[in-house]
């Protein structure tokens, strides 16, 4: 036998990416193509990850961010270098902010071009450092592998978030032995004996024990086994803002959600409760209503986080447990507790709180202009169980946060950074993930048009959402806090905007406009028949008047 063959095959360096991601279970990349990467984008050509083609580097971001949220891996995005980083960077934010694990690869500069200000160069670390768990840039083609399995683990491992690797354009053209390097195993913590002992004691001690849970980092299993044990005990949960599914909506342990906008009666229950139990999140921001609500570090905080650093929290740590949810889950079912009559007057109450406030409104038009409450309640009964909702930023989530039934771990993907933009490329990403489901997506006017175009994405590829999008004339959350602190002064807030149902038809969609509260059980009707009958996605133009809100 010749020695030749026993020399290991070579590929270039951009082709060995490919590989190694297929190796982690990657299934689609989203991308805005660039010169600086072609070589990867050629190891792409018949590799079996899916290539989506997008309209704007925030669009590939936004979608690579929701499939991180939607399975148990990093989502990936592809950009080329300089303006197209920069396009990309409101993903990013969302991912570092929102806990989810992602990987944006950038096309970078040629090597020996360096501090010469080449054209579109830019320096990543500088750009990205505050903002992404890591950033490292390929030097050496022969770290390809090892790279890429590095920045899937460190997108994964403690608390999950973005990972940005730079990928110059001669260095990944290079030939280099084609050797994957293994997948890293990422820790999952667990409760000590400590721990349990603990959290055992101050449950039977506990007369209103409230769960918080949110976070991008359950399984579905593990999810399913938390809601049995909560319903087993009589016990309550709550749901971090935007995080909503984990515990069933409808049921008997969940309690509705935590965040902007909720009625009163939640942040009083905060206060009210004698043991917070946070799993997979913490009290940061928005759960303590601007870090006001239960900041007395006499109260009982128990913070279920695989993050050792508590990084956001706001307010007491009697007990810090660090675990992933599912490891969590496994220890927690082995706790032999008696239920308390205090227990399930607790939760009957609160559920009762929960069901008054997600009753669906009226079904039947009114006269006059078309309303959000007309449309959720005609919607609503039509969805199957495992029907999902995404959503960006702006006052028209929160009819999705009161009405939509959200039923499984990751039924509701949205942006709990507050960005706007997400609704349709998280949207296209959750149809392309899971074609078989309904996928709903409830965009503002304002938002709608910061990534609208996605809509050609969806079309080119077969996503096939349902967009609902609210019409009011106006970024509607910055007037209500505009009318707060500088009343009867209208700035800088109203919009004129465009045919949105003629926009979708162009790119390829059904689009249905409604100014008239009684044509929207039939524009219903009509969207719904389009995607199940002729699989394009469809879009519903509400025209609603102004200052209507869900709650």
């Amino acid at each position: 036998m010749s020695e030749h063959s026993h020399r290991p095959t070579k590929k270039s360096a951009g082709h060995v990416i490919v590989d190694t991601l297929e190796a982690h279970g990657v299934e689609r990349a989203y991308i805005v193509p660039g010169e600086s990467y072609l070589d990867v984008l050629d190891g792409l050509h018949k590799s079996s990850i899916e290539t989506v083609v997008t309209r704007h580097e925030g669009g590939a971001a936004y979608m690579a961010e929701a499939d991180g949220k939607l399975h148990q891996r990093p989502g990936i995005a592809m950009v080329t270098r300089g303006p197209g980083a920069a396009n990309a960077l409101v993903g990013l934010h969302t991912a570092w902010q929102d806990s989810t694990p992602m990987v944006l690869f950038v096309g970078l500069i040629p090597f020996e071009h360096r501090e010469k200000e080449a054209f579109q160069e830019f320096d990543p670390k500088a750009w990205f450092g505050t903002s992404a768990k890591r950033v490292m840039v390929l030097d050496h083609p022969e770290r390809a592998s090892e790279v890429v399995a590095e920045a899937m683990f460190a997108a994964m491992s403690g608390r999950p978030g973005p990972v940005v690797v730079g990928l110059p354009e001669d260095i990944i053209t290079r030939d280099i032995p084609a050797e994957i390097h293994p997948t890293i195993p990422v820790a999952t913590g667990g409760m000590t004996v400590t721990d349990w002992k603990a959290l055992n004691s101050a449950l039977q001690e506990a007369e209103k024990p409230l769960f918080v849970f949110g976070g991008n980092d359950w399984s579905h299993e593990g999810a399913e086994i938390f809601t049995r044990w909560l319903e087993e005990h009589d016990l309550p949960a709550a749901a971090e803002w935007r995080c909503e599914g984990t515990v069933p909506f409808d049921s008997p342990s969940y309690v509705g959600p935590i965040g902007y906008g909720r009625p009163r009666p939640t942040y009083d229950l905060l206060e009210e409760t004698d043991l917070l139990v946070f799993v997979g999140t913490v009290p940061g921001d928005v759960i303590t209503n601007g870090f006001t609500t239960r900041q007395n570090w006499e109260k009982n905080n128990f913070l279920v986080t695989i993050d050792p650093s508590l990084r956001g929290r706001s307010g007491p740590v009697s007990h810090q447990i660090v675990a992933k949810p599912d490891v969590f889950v496994r220890d927690l079912v082995l706790m032999d507790l008696t239920v308390k009559d205090s227990w399930k007057e607790w939760t009957a109450r609160m559920r009762g709180e929960q069901e008054k406030f997600a009753s669906l409104p009226e079904a039947e038009p009114g006269d006059g202009q078309a309303k959000m409450a007309t449309l959720m309640a005609n919607l609503v009964p039509t969805l199957p169980r495992d029907a999902m909702v995404t959503f960006g930023a702006g006052e028209h989530t929160n009819w999705a946060h009161r009405y939509f039934p959200t039923n499984g771990y990751a039924s509701m993907i949205s942006a709990r950074n507050g960005s706007m933009g997400y609704s349709i490329p998280s949207a296209v990403a959750a149809s392309l993930s899971y074609p078989e489901r309904r996928v709903v997506t409830i965009a503002g006017d304002g938002e709608f048009l910061m990534n609208g175009q996605e809509l050609a994405t969806a079309a080119q590829y077969g996503a096939t959402p349902l967009v609902i999008v609210m019409d009011n004339q106006q970024y509607g959350t910055i007037r209500t806090h505009q009318e707060r602190d500088y009343p009867g002064r209208v700035s800088g807030t109203q919009l004129k905007n465009p045919d949105f149902a003629q926009m979708a038809e162009s790119f390829g969609g059904f689009g249905v406009r409604v100014e008239n509260d009684a044509d929207v059980p039939a524009a219903i009707d009509a969207a719904l028949a389009a995607i199940d009958e002729q699989g394009s996605f469809a879009l519903i133009h509400l025209v609603v008047e102004q200052g209507v809100k869900a709650y």
